[in-house]
């Protein structure tokens, strides 16, 4: 059997995959499987001059929230924080407090010292003194974890790269969050490998609590629920950090009870656009952005059991603009493009991968069981922040990833992101004009022989896609970013 490629937009019609939407199950899945390992702990907190103090409330907020979660006590976990500026300010030790309600009670007593920001010399304190024996640390023959998050908002006044890489020598895992005008370069120098899971980075100090459900899951111990055969999955059990998630083999979909399997059936996708709206792009660009992806839109049979649009936007945060399935109708989607405002800020394409993986697709987010995901990433410019862990995991769990770049956009990242065969899933151009190119490649014919794939309809998209481009050509709306 001939079998032709599929791609970009093509992708849209189809709803069978090799492993069919590896998707959160329903919560009645998921046991109280999680319990946190014991760690040795210190928060390290930036509370220099730049910080208000209604924003240090917030940090604070953020640490009670993580303790929150974490099983306290002289054989679990011990927690300590050291509070910076210019001076190191040891606020409690590992071994000061016993009991979780001792160490929130201590947490709400934080005062800031709002003088400088000796990032570096904070860090040498945590080795020198926070993770010592004294202080209530643990030895290195008790298999306990050593873990230290930096939370900070400025650049430096000292160097961390060097102190950084002698505290990951000596056995401390590194986590570095960084918040507003933060030097993103400072945080990958602190930061443990892989840089995607120990970096993170928020536009203000209002949202910082939105990161405490990561750090409760970093410290979540779980059984591999998978392995033990504690799942009701029918056909492939993929684990998760106190979960599991079903999925099913080439050529079936995962039914809505997120266990079972059925013949791969009706032509439903679940489709995501994540769009850089970033200062690079400039507002009349954007604008014309919007109205490709009304007129790409336009030609997507959207519906409740077929096509599913979401759209989200990124610059230095990332942001909903609307999740798959709040609109079942062209109309409403292409209105709500329309009114999406733009960004106009930095690029953090890394962190809006992330966000895809952790967010977008989800059931609390509109994703349905069993159907495709297909992710667009559109952008025109180098990231700011690491994107390869990340692009790499959408892919593993099956979503099919295009990236689409224009003007400065880095093509190393555009593969990185794009799904295999990656040169069937990119498509870059230095201009405009050479869209027609990007045009014929979307020409190619995909029907599978003896298979009512709806060629026709398929066709009908590539040529409308096509006369798009060439419009789009013709007109040179789109500028180059100089």
């Amino acid at each position: 059997m001939k079998t032709s490629l599929c791609l970009l937009f093509t992708a849209l019609f189809f709803s069978c995959y090799s492993y069919a939407a590896v998707e959160a199950v329903p919560q009645q899945l998921r046991g109280p499987n999680c319990r946190t390992h014991p760690t040795d702990l210190v928060f390290i907190v930036d509370s220099s001059r730049s910080v208000r103090p209604s924003e240090f409330e917030q940090v604070k907020v953020f640490l009670s929230q993580v303790l929150e979660s974490l099983d306290v006590g002289v054989n679990n976990t011990r927690v300590g924080v050291l509070n910076y500026a210019s001076s190191v300010k040891n606020e409690f030790s590992l071994k000061t407090h016993k009991t979780k309600a001792a160490l929130l009670q201590a947490v709400k007593k934080i005062q800031p010292l709002s003088t400088g920001t000796m990032t570096g010399l904070a860090i040498q304190y945590a080795i020198n003194h926070a993770f010592t024996e004294g202080e209530g640390a643990r030895l290195k023959s008790s298999g306990v974890k050593k873990v230290a998050i930096v939370v900070t908002d400025g650049r430096p006044q000292d160097g961390v790269k060097d102190i950084s890489a002698r505290a990951r020598e000596s056995g401390i895992e590194l986590f570095a969050i960084g918040v507003g005008r933060v030097d993103m370069t400072t945080l990958r120098q602190i930061a443990s490998e892989p840089l995607d899971e120990h970096v993170d980075y928020v536009e203000s100090y209002s949202v910082i609590e939105k990161l405490s459900k990561k750090f409760q899951e970093a410290f979540c111990e779980t059984a591999d629920l998978c392995s033990t055969g504690d799942h009701d999955c029918q056909q492939i059990c993929v684990s998760s950090p106190g979960s599991y998630t079903c999925a099913c083999r080439e050529g079936y979909t995962l039914n809505d009870d997120g266990k079972t399997c059925n013949a791969c059936g009706a032509s439903a996708i679940d489709l995501v656009f994540l769009i850089d709206g970033s200062k690079s792009v400039r507002p009349e660009n954007f604008e014309l952005v919007k109205q490709f992806i009304n007129q790409i839109v336009e030609s997507v049979d959207v519906g409740n059991n077929k096509a599913h649009v979401g759209l989200v936007q990124y610059s230095s945060s990332v942001r909903q603009e609307f999740p798959l399935g709040r609109f079942n109708n062209k109309r409403e989607i292409k209105t709500a493009v329309k009114k999406m405002s733009y960004m106009e800020k930095g690029t953090m394409t890394g962190q809006a991968l992330k966000y895809l993986i952790d967010n977008t697709f989800t059931i609390s987010n509109g994703g349905r069981p069993g159907v495709s995901k297909v992710g667009i990433v559109f952008t025109d410019g180098r990231s700011q922040d690491y994107i390869n862990d990340a692009a790499l995991k959408a892919k593993e769990l099956g979503y099919k990833m295009y990236a689409v770049g224009v003007g400065n956009a880095v093509e190393d990242e555009l593969r990185m992101i794009a799904s295999e065969p990656v040169n069937e899933h990119y498509f870059y151009t230095a201009d405009f004009k050479a869209m027609k190119e990007i045009g014929k490649k979307l020409q190619m014919k995909i029907c599978v022989e003896e298979n009512p794939c709806e060629c026709e309809a398929i066709v009908k998209f590539q040529t409308k896609v096509e006369e798009l481009i060439q419009a789009l050509t013709r007109k040179n709306i789109l500028f180059i970013n100089m």
